[in-house]
C-alpha cells in the first residue's frame, strides 16, 4: 500500500475536481438541497465524459476495469464537494452487486451512464450482520416479491431496484419509492414497498461482501469530507483577525487544527489502505477511524469559523450532516471495532476475565 497516487489517478481527480468547481460548488449545492438534492445534469456529465458510472465495471460489459483505488480518488472529490450525486450508490454498491450475480446485460446500463441503479436494503446496514431478507419475501414461485424496505439510499433516482433476497439478487418493477427526511440533505433515503412487484432473478450475491466492499470505499468519501473541512477553515483563521491579528497565529488554534491535521492524515491512510486491499480487517480498520475523523474535522470547523459557522448561509453543516450520516451507514464506528476485534483475535472482556 502507498500513500502516493499514480498519474492516472491524479488525472482522473483533476478532471472531477474541475468539474465540480466549474458546475457544483458548494455554494450550488445549498441552494439545491431543499427542493432537489441530487444533481443529475452534473451526474450525467461525470458519468458520460469522464465514466466515473463505468469504472468498476468490466471491459467485457463497456466498462473501464479500473480497481478500487481509482473509485477512491472519485470519492475523495465527491466527499470535498458533498456533491449529490448517486456514484457511490449506483457505481459502487449496486454495482459490486451486479458483478457478483453476473449480469452484464444490466452492467453495460450503468457503465454508460444511460440507468442508475440502487440496491434496497437500509442504508445503515452493518456488513457484520448483512440484511438479508429481512422484510422481504418471494411470492409466485419467487417471480414476485412483497414488504418495506426502510432507508434506502439512491432509490428515488435509481432506474433499477435490485433486492437481496435469500442469496439471491433480484430486479423488480412496480415498486414504491417514497423519500423520507434524511439529516444529510445531499443523500436521500427513501422506503421502498415492494406490494407484489414483479421480480427477475439476476443472479447470486453475498451481500455482507459487497457492503464491507462498500464500507471500505465509503472511508475515501469521509476523507474527503474532513480535508475539505480542514482545508476551509485554514484558509478562514488565516484570514479572519481578532486583536489586529489572524485568528491562527495564536497558540490554542495552532493546537487544536495540528491535532485535526494528524487525524486527517491518518484517515487518508486507512482509505488508501483500504482501497488497496479489500480484507474484512482493512475495511473495519478504515471505518472504525475514518467516520469519527469525519464527524470530529466537521465539528471543529463549524466552531473555529465563528458565528458563520453556524448559519445556513455557509455550506459547512452540509458537511457536519454528511459525516454524520455516513457514521452509522454501512455499520458504525463500534460496529467496525467490535468486529475487528474478533478478525485480528483480540479477547473480549469476558474471554480477558478467563
Amino acid at each position: 500500500m502507498t500513500l502516493l497516487y499514480t498519474e492516472v489517478e491524479e488525472e482522473l481527480r483533476a478532471a472531477v475536481r474541475a468539474l465540480l468547481a466549474d458546475r457544483c460548488p458548494p455554494a450550488a449545492v445549498l441552494k439545491r438541497a431543499e427542493s432537489h438534492p441530487y444533481d443529475l445534469d452534473v451526474w450525467k456529465t461525470l458519468a458520460g465524459e469522464i465514466g466515473v458510472a463505468g469504472l468498476l465495471v468490466p471491459e467485457e460489459h463497456g466498462g473501464a476495469g479500473a480497481s478500487a483505488s481509482e473509485v477512491a480518488v472519485v470519492l475523495e472529490e465527491l466527499g470535498r464537494g458533498v456533491a449529490p450525486v448517486p456514484f457511490f450508490t449506483s457505481s459502487v454498491l449496486a454495482t459490486r452487486a451486479l458483478i457478483q450475480a453476473g449480469a452484464g446485460e444490466l452492467l453495460e446500463r450503468l457503465a454508460d451512464g444511460s440507468a442508475t441503479a440502487a440496491l434496497v436494503v437500509p442504508f445503515a446496514t452493518s456488513p457484520h450482520q448483512p440484511f438479508g431478507s429481512g422484510a422481504v419475501r418471494l411470492a409466485d414461485g419467487g417471480e414476485r416479491l412483497s414488504g418495506t424496505v426502510g432507508g434506502v439510499a439512491g432509490a428515488d433516482v435509481a432506474d433499477l431496484l435490485l433486492v437481496p433476497v435469500d442469496g439471491g439478487l433480484y430486479s423488480v418493477t412496480g415498486a414504491e419509492v417514497r423519500v423520507v427526511p434524511s439529516l444529510d440533505l445531499t443523500r436521500p433515503v427513501a422506503t421502498v414497498t415492494l406490494d407484489g412487484a414483479a421480480a427477475t432473478r439476476v443472479g447470486d450475491v453475498d451481500l455482507a461482501e459487497v457492503l464491507l466492499f462498500g464500507a471500505g470505499l465509503l472511508a475515501s468519501e469521509q476523507y474527503g469530507v474532513a480535508q475539505w473541512c480542514l482545508d476551509t477553515t485554514l484558509d478562514h483563521v488565516k484570514e479572519r483577525h481578532q486583536f489586529a491579528r489572524p485568528v491562527g497565529s495564536f497558540q490554542a488554534i495552532k493546537h487544536r487544527l495540528a491535532d485535526l491535521w494528524l487525524d486527517v492524515v491518518r484517515a487518508k491512510a486507512a482509505a488508501r489502505n483500504a482501497a488497496a486491499d479489500a480484507s474484512a480487517v482493512s475495511a473495519a480498520v478504515a471505518q472504525a477511524w475514518n467516520a469519527g475523523v469525519a464527524v470530529r474535522v466537521a465539528e471543529e470547523a463549524v466552531q473555529l469559523h465563528g458565528g458563520i459557522g453556524m448559519t445556513w448561509e455557509h455550506p459547512l453543516h452540509l458537511y457536519l450532516k454528511r459525516a454524520k450520516a455516513s457514521e452509522i451507514a454501512l455499520g458504525t464506528p463500534g460496529d467496525h471495532r467490535e468486529a475487528l476485534a474478533s478478525l485480528v483475535d483480540v479477547p473480549g472482556p469476558e474471554r480477558g476475565q478467563q
